[in-house]
């Protein structure tokens, strides 16, 4: 049973899933006639949603093995094989033992990870340190979805990840697999759209013109309202139009943002009483004091340059030109070579994110939690 509908983490049901009907059938029609696609939407906006929703298609069900692995904490090519091989075990676990086993008897190069419980169930054991030929597994696993009783949809989340792995010529072995893969088609899904366009645009990358490009932005606010009432409706509650499009406009629309806040509109109406506009700032404040010890902890750890400059563009919002003699006076930063620096850093660290030469604070929540503390500051 689920108690609020508006589902932060994870996939329930269609149900409960926002629109993106079009989108789900467009993503459909390029896998099934034979396209592997590069995805491409900032993070939060819907992209592994809409993933999971098009393999929970019924009919993608019956007719494929579907495998999502999210490389997105991974740092190396080990742990990118490891992602795999616990995901795609546990996607066929629901499809019986006979359909595991015929996975765990390719990798013979690990085959001392996997362990078998009395009904001969294999689990996935491998640690850190096991693999030991990264590329072998790799081929191993290849060889399984080349050979597996059904077609494969095999989605590999936050793709622009194995640009930065230190072994050589990531990109050129995985190319070389999926080109020869003739039982699989690949969703390579990413929200850092400078590295993805690297990877599939650029002609020296070796997955230039292999795929088609799809990009998602986000749902119309006319269907998010559409969506928010009706689950209010069905639980004996209501929640005005204002309150939802306010939301929506405070968070440029971002998915995952809206649903933290309706969820917690959800959780304060009580059945018979309606969500009003006055209600809308206490909480968010409510989810920012949630999070506070979380931001705190992100401002001590962070070196001065780095919170000179984060603050910085909180304030900017979105931030252009930062080496620029304006921006640097305007904030009292040091030097261009130190911004520079520090840009860097806060990028490496995903704190900031930048599109088109546009910076601006990747957690939409911290930047708000930010700005008001400058505020009770008086800076």
């Amino acid at each position: 049973m689920i108690n609020n509908p508006f589902i932060l983490y994870g996939y329930e049901s269609e149900k409960y899933f926002c629109d993106r009907k079009s989108e789900t059938a467009e993503l459909k029609r390029l896998l099934v006639n034979g396209n592997n696609v590069a995805l491409m939407a900032p993070r939060r906006i819907g992209k592994t949603g809409l993933i999971q929703n098009l393999f929970h298609q019924k009919d993608i069900q019956r007719q494929y093995y579907t495998f999502l692995i999210d490389i997105y904490a991974t740092k190396n090519l080990e742990e990118m094989i490891m992602a795999m091989g616990t995901s795609m075990l546990a996607a066929l676990r629901p499809r019986g033992t006979k359909v595991m086993q015929q996975f765990v008897n390719f990798l013979n190069s690990i085959r001392t990870g996997i362990t078998f419980d009395a009904m001969g169930n294999p689990s996935w054991n491998v640690e850190m340190g096991d693999i030991r030929q990264p590329k072998t597994t790799l081929e191993e696993i290849f060889r399984y979805i080349s050979e597996a009783d059904k077609p494969c949809i095999i989605a590999i989340d936050e793709f622009q990840t194995i640009s930065h792995y230190p072994e050589g010529k990531v990109e050129e072995t995985l190319r070389t697999y999926v080109q020869h893969c003739r039982n699989a088609q690949f969703i390579f899904s990413g929200s850092q759209r400078t590295m993805m366009g690297k990877i599939f645009l650029e002609p020296t990358h070796p997955f230039y013109q292999s795929t088609t490009m799809m990009n998602i932005d986000c749902i119309p606010l006319k269907k998010y309202v559409q969506f928010a009432q009706k689950h209010f409706e069905e639980a004996g509650k209501s929640i005005t139009e204002e309150v939802i499009a306010n939301a929506y406009h405070r968070f440029d629309g971002i998915t995952w943002y809206v649903q933290r806040v309706m969820n917690e509109c959800y959780s304060v109406t009580s059945q018979g009483t309606e969500c009003t506009p006055d209600m809308l700032e206490p909480i968010i404040k409510n989810i920012l004091r949630a999070n506070e010890f979380t931001y705190q902890s992100i401002l001590f750890q962070l070196p001065p340059k780095q919170k000179e400059l984060l603050t910085a563009i909180c304030k900017e919002g979105k931030a252009q030109n930062l080496t620029s003699s304006a921006f640097i006076k305007k904030y009292h930063l040091p030097g261009s070579s130190s911004v520079q620096s520090a840009i860097k850093g806060l990028l490496d660290k995903n704190y900031v994110t930048s599109t088109l030469g546009v910076f601006e604070i990747y957690d939409k929540f911290f930047a708000l939690w930010l700005l008001e503390q400058n505020t009770i500051l008086g800076s």
